[in-house]
């Protein structure tokens, strides 16, 4: 008789083989984790006591452009899924294709956005077309790897806390999990994840799917459960989501939860017998642009690289006191595999390290977009060139008699432009603020502003969020036309930068200090040890470590100060090279710390 995984809703439980089961699990998402570091993470979650991990997976890291797969490295999601097998640990899927996550849009495709009027997660053809190509192929993909056919996952989602989002489409939802049950069969346990709230239930719920919640360890878990009762009278109790710490946003304090608060709160939910996912049992690391943000009462609010989250696993992946905590509440409901916990990677310090000037975004412009500008008579979004992360730079020529002081207001800026005149930095748009400045020119002067992408909104109702200016540019009063506009390739200037590093005469630093530049230092590091990047004394802008995409740095904001660096990235048979992209002030030096700094001012 092969393997099974169902559910007795008469004695509220699920059946594994034959027998009563219930499931201590903690999401890892291996998008955040460097693919050399999985099977690490994966052994110290065994560790601990859970017999199952939660994993999302963002179809824009799968499918960048429309029909263009990518499955390797860290976007090898079947290499990660045979890991977590071997590891002896079971999976629940939550495939999508809308996964919020603090992740860039959710997870789905910037490329979307390229379509006026689409309705994101709805019954909307634009939308549902591209998502039922993405779900056919993944869901192909993941079905060897279902419990029944000897594989690790015992569970898949349906969408993804859709009761949050305001279409409440239920066609939507109905259609998806018709959708699952074509490629991966009737057999499998569906359920959907909803916060616990009568609203947020009744858009949620699907028929035909086991629904589960999720809160946090200082709400009423008794309570919460009593109104799940009233939707769905039977089956096992589940928090989807039990949340271990919370996000981070740039300029807001540090999040964290004390391991009493929800220890105690775990022993309790496990006490009366429910499954619990605790989310995040590692948090990561946001690498390149893939962080997200949030968006409420007109309020845009970008995310950390950093997603340590206050997990039991820090962001490096270290098993912390509230790991140790969470272990020793497990050990009272299930056996604890025997031998020691997998101690921590090592770390090491290094530096300082004096950052060497290589050019500014204007200097290396041919470079950074050799196919040349799009013109155009007014701005476009990022999304129409196919620029989905990043930067763009926006130029065109003053037409105006020239002025000491005229306001340029650009209310169209997503997320954050950078000013300048003739080479001159004038000052920052921020979509967050007033998104107009005062600047000086003269007539004919050249207008550049390079707009940064903070990361695409990931929740409720503002997800429809095209990058770059999206509305008029206006001087005094006048409306700007005729622009030229170029979708910056940063990869592109990485390899001459790295070439380049080893000349012994320092490029003089000009009035450009003000102006996005490049800088950069060679460094000598240890492969086998992770370390942190600390950019004190520096602004604002994107870390590289050789040609990879380390993430974004704010000391000036906080709370996040360091920049992971995991070891594996440290490049064994070649120097090594820091490159930053600095977007405002530049410092002059860099240190490499051996442990993070994510609670610092804001």
């Amino acid at each position: 008789m092969g393997q099974s995984f169902e559910v007795d809703y008469g004695n509220n439980t699920f059946i594994k083989d034959g027998q009563p089961f219930r499931y201590v699990s903690g999401s890892i998402h291996y998008a955040r984790v460097h693919p050399e570091y999985w099977r690490d993470r994966l052994q110290k979650i065994y560790s601990s006591g859970l017999n199952a991990i939660q994993m999302y997976v963002p179809w824009n890291l799968h499918e960048p452009y429309p029909g263009e797969y990518n499955f390797e490295g860290c976007a090898d999601m079947l290499q990660f899924l045979k890991l977590v097998n071997d590891t002896g640990l079971l999976v629940i899927l939550r495939p999508g294709p809308y996964m919020c996550s603090e992740w860039d849009l959710g997870g789905l495709p910037a490329w979307l956005l390229k379509y006026e009027n689409i309705s994101l997660r709805t019954s909307d053809p634009k939308f549902l077309i591209p998502a039922t190509r993405w779900m056919k192929i993944l869901l192909s993909m993941v079905e060897p790897f279902l419990y029944r056919n000897g594989g690790p996952i015992i569970m898949v989602q349906i969408e993804n806390e859709y009761g949050s989002y305001p279409a409440c489409d239920h066609s939507y939802m109905k259609y998806l999990h018709q959708l699952s049950i074509s490629v991966l069969g009737s057999d499998v346990v569906y359920f959907t994840t909803d916060g616990p709230t009568k609203q947020m239930l009744t858009c949620g719920m699907t028929e035909g799917t086991l629904a589960t919640i999720d809160f946090r360890a200082v709400e009423n878990a008794t309570a919460h459960f009593e109104l799940l009762r009233t939707f769905q009278s039977s089956g096992p109790l589940v928090n989807s989501e039990f949340y271990t710490g919370w996000l981070d946003h740039w300029g807001e304090p540090h999040q964290t939860l004390s391991s009493s608060v929800f220890t105690e709160s775990l022993d309790s939910l496990l006490g009366i017998g429910a499954n619990v996912n605790m989310y995040m049992f590692e948090g990561g690391t946001n690498f390149a642009y893939w962080t997200g943000g949030n968006y409420k009462n007109d309020n845009y609010r970008p995310q950390c690289s950093s997603h340590d989250y206050d997990a039991p696993l820090s962001e490096a992946g270290d098993p912390t006191d509230k790991y140790f905590a969470i272990r020793n509440v497990i050990s009272k409901y299930l056996p604890i595999p025997a031998g020691p916990v997998p101690p921590p990677t090592p770390k090491s310090s290094y530096g300082p390290f004096h950052m060497q000037f290589y050019g500014s975004v204007l200097d290396l412009l041919p470079r950074l977009t050799p196919t040349g500008p799009h013109e155009s008579l007014y701005p476009v979004t990022m999304e129409t060139l196919n620029q989905y992360h990043g930067f763009m730079l926006y130029r065109t020529t003053i037409p105006l008699p020239g002025s000491d002081k005229a306001l340029l207001n650009c209310t169209g800026i997503r997320d954050r432009g950078y000013v300048m005149v003739n080479g001159i930095s004038q000052g920052i748009l921020e979509r967050i603020k007033e998104p107009q400045i005062n600047i000086s020119y003269n007539p004919g002067d050249t207008l550049d502003i390079l707009v940064e992408n903070q990361g695409h909104i990931n929740y409720g109702i503002g997800m429809y969020d095209p990058k770059g200016i999206v509305g008029n540019v206006t001087l005094n009063g006048t409306l700007l036309t005729d622009w030229s506009m170029y979708p910056l390739n940063i990869s592109n200037v990485l390899p001459e930068i790295m070439n380049d590093s080893q000349m012994k005469s320092e490029r003089p630093r000009t009035p450009t200090v003000n102006v996005p530049s490049f800088y950069y230092s060679p460094v000598t590091l240890d492969p086998n040890n992770d370390t942190f990047l600390d950019p004190m004394g520096w602004s604002k802008g994107q870390a590289f470590l050789n040609d990879f995409n380390l993430g974004r740095y704010w000391p000036t904001k906080g709370p996040q100060i360091t920049v992971y660096i995991p070891g594996p990235v440290i490049s064994r048979d070649r120097g090594n090279i820091v490159i930053m992209f600095e977007l405002e002030r530049a410092g002059e030096t860099i240190q490499l710390l051996d442990k993070p700094i994510i609670d610092g001012p804001t």
